[in-house]
């Protein structure tokens, strides 16, 4: 299996931590920071914007990409949302053992 990060950002904490809870339940996230509020600024619509948003980094695994996604779309409130991956092309060899065990889907999960 090979490793992943995943970034979204969601307009609250609240919103934030139960997307963290419920992604390393489900066993899409080996671990899942909940990062310190930022400020972001895009253009939407045709507009700028300027929106607080909490970060989110998620540990996971490419083979479990196409399910994280659909269960960060599920639950996230905007109707786009920003979801990006990229590997982790190098680390601790054991901690990436470890997201790959934690990732592992079961008969009781995705």
């Amino acid at each position: 299996m090979s490793a992943i990060f995943v970034l979204t950002n969601l307009p609250d904490s609240e919103a934030a931590f139960n997307l963290a809870r419920d992604l390393v339940h489900l066993r899409l996230a080996a671990c899942v920071n909940v990062l310190s509020p930022v400020t972001s600024f895009y253009r939407w619509e045709g507009a700028l914007e300027r929106a607080t948003e909490h970060p989110v980094l998620i540990k996971s695994t490419s083979e479990r990409y196409a399910l994280l996604e659909a269960a960060i779309r599920e639950r996230h409130p905007h109707a786009l949302p920003e979801i990006v991956a990229w590997p982790i092309e190098r680390g601790l060899a054991e901690y990436l053992g470890w997201i790959a065990d934690e990732c592992r889907g079961d008969d009781s999960s995705p």
